[in-house]
């Protein structure tokens, strides 16, 4: 399995710990990521409230550059970045008039996106082309025990046409797919599909944190252990803002939330030092403890 690689601006930024996560576990899975060190950010959905047609060059670009390395999949870890790409990637394939427009954008840099890649996430992938019963037969160290609360985010979901599900109807259920086949127990709770908070907390901060508790509490309600998500944006939200979301609601939530790429990680038989399980903001203690995962 190769892929063009985007890892996305966070998991070298805000979540430092997901990328080295990430290629360990590819390397372990046998994914082949050829990463795109000149391709640049998707806009992250907030570009596109003022400029649609910027969104849609930046995003052609680097399908363009993973095009020039022969190179027809891209692969991201960031459910924001997929979701972007997907909606970009629909446009241009869709209106091949508006594709041409955005290659006279790309034509400065010698570029241009003939129409040919496709866009996935780690996540599907790992179900889709892997496969599960071929994931299972890795984990070296079984999260018996551990009750897990999926976190998707919403660009993973949503708009469904452009992601996929017509082909894959599933693909809401992955993340309790691979928590089961780790071994440990996926816990259904309000909130699962719903936005983190995090798009809003520059400019609604009570509202943001209100989402950021509600989401780890009920999780917690539901007697989840930890939390898990395939999108570092959210886990900045969920994670990094927990505090300040607990301070807020007036009560002590401590609801520790991995990167998917840790987790799997961790079955797989990585060490907490490799999976980066001690540079969050909410301590993981809990989840190494009970996992039995090496301290390295």
């Amino acid at each position: 399995m190769r892929y063009a690689f985007w890892p996305g601006c966070v998991s070298r930024g805000g979540t430092p710990e997901l990328y080295p996560a990430v290629t360990a576990v590819a390397a372990k899975v046998g994914m082949e990521l050829v990463e795109l060190d000149q391709a640049n950010c998707t806009g992250a959905g907030v570009l596109g409230e003022r400029n649609d047609e910027l969104v849609d060059t930046l995003n052609a670009r680097n399908f363009a550059i993973a095009e020039q390395q022969g190179l027809d999949t891209l692969l991201t870890i960031c459910s924001t970045c997929q979701g972007v790409m997907s909606s970009v990637n629909y446009k241009l394939r869709e209106r091949p008039e508006y594709l041409a427009k955005i290659n006279e954008n790309l034509r400065a840099e010698g570029l241009e996106y003939k129409g040919t890649v496709r866009v996935t996430h780690m996540m599907w992938a790992i179900v889709e082309e892997m496969g599960l019963d071929e994931l299972k037969t890795m984990v070296v160290n079984p999260l018996h025990g551990i009750k897990v609360a999926p976190f998707y985010g919403c660009y993973v979901l949503r708009p469904r046409y452009v992601l996929g599900f017509d082909e894959h109807p599933d693909r809401g259920q992955y993340l309790e797919k691979i928590v089961e086949t780790l071994g440990a127990e996926p816990i259904d709770y309000e909130g699962k599909w719903r936005c983190c908070g995090f798009p809003i907390m520059t400019i609604n901060e009570s509202n943001g944190l209100r989402m950021v508790a509600n989401h780890t509490q009920a999780a917690k309600d539901k007697g989840a252990h930890i939390m898990v998500t395939p999108c570092p944006l959210c886990h900045i939200s969920l994670d990094e803002f927990q505090p300040k979301a607990s301070n807020a609601a007036g009560r002590p939530i401590n609801m520790p939330v991995l990167h998917l790429p840790q987790m799997i990680g961790s079955a797989l038989g990585f060490n907490v030092k490799e999976m980066g399980l001690k540079r969050h903001i909410i301590s993981t203690e809990p989840f190494i403890q009970m996992s039995g995962v090496s301290r390295g």
